[in-house]
């Protein structure tokens, strides 16, 4: 099972371990690719911090950002996995998993990024700002830029299992799974589930469904669930607690998509 998550916009500090080794990074078929953002990146935020703001869309306030790229070469590392923070990573809590979930989760989780592409949560980076929406002077569309690498990157990555992709829609535009591989992916929504007046009514949530989803991904390295595909991740779902409900797709090359239904929004 390979699990694609977003990355977290907000990130901790970068590490004191050694500075970064592009070469030790997971899918080495990104390397050019991350080459050319990273050398653009650091570029940009040396040259002009102003127009390096605007570009990376932050505010005002978040303007000393931009001195973690100038560093991005010489900064120290820790594992992405502790670099990436937030709503979903507080509830997937890589760092309180068990000795044999966090070797899984360390085989099985792939995070999304618009500087690396895509990384494995034990690959050692330096904190960093990039989402995946920003649009480099030389570069274009980091989105656009990444989708003929990961093409081939992330198939590999995921063998002959099943892939549950839980990425927000920028991040997917990096990669769209095709052919016989979307055949053995999954999505999910994360849907509350109300009572008014009498009738049940649904809503989408986003800042809970990152929860969810973190929570979702845990249970699952817990319980060192090994669906081979869609309809076994619904089962294996379900054997953990949750409501899952699904359909499947009405053509073989085309993704399942899992609505999670939960009562409470924590």
């Amino acid at each position: 099972m390979l699990v694609l998550l977003p990355p977290s916009e907000g990130k901790a500090a970068s590490g004191r371990g050694a500075p970064l080794k592009p070469e030790s990074l997971s899918l080495p078929g990104l390397a050019g690719a991350r080459a050319a953002v990273l050398d653009e990146l650091v570029e940009l935020c040396a040259a002009d911090e102003e127009k390096a703001r605007q570009v990376l869309g932050l505010s005002e306030g978040l303007r000393g950002e931009i001195a973690k790229n100038v560093e991005l070469r010489t900064a120290g590392t820790r594992p992405a996995g502790e670099i990436y923070t937030g709503v979903l990573y507080d509830a997937l809590g890589l760092a309180t998993l068990q000795p044999d979930a966090r070797r899984r989760a360390r085989r099985s989780l792939l995070v999304f990024s618009g500087l690396w592409g895509a990384v494995r949560v034990g690959d050692r980076i330096p904190s960093y700002r990039c989402s995946m929406g920003v649009r480099l002077p030389g570069l274009g569309a980091l989105g656009a830029h990444w989708r003929e690498p990961m093409a081939s990157a992330v198939p590999e990555a995921a063998g002959n299992g099943l892939v549950l992709d839980l990425r927000s829609s920028a991040y997917a535009a990096a990669w769209k799974p095709k052919g016989e591989v979307a055949g053995r992916t999954a999505t999910v929504r994360v849907l509350h589930s109300q009572i008014v007046d009498g009738v049940e009514k649904r809503s989408v949530v986003s800042h809970f469904n990152k929860a969810t989803k973190g929570r979702l991904v845990r249970d699952l390295l817990t319980a060192g669930a090994k669906p081979a595909g869609p309809g076994e991740l619904v089962e294996a779902l379900r054997d953990l607690g949750y409501v899952v409900e699904a359909q499947a797709p009405g053509r073989a090359q085309k993704a399942w998509e899992l609505d999670v239904v939960v009562n409470q929004i924590h």
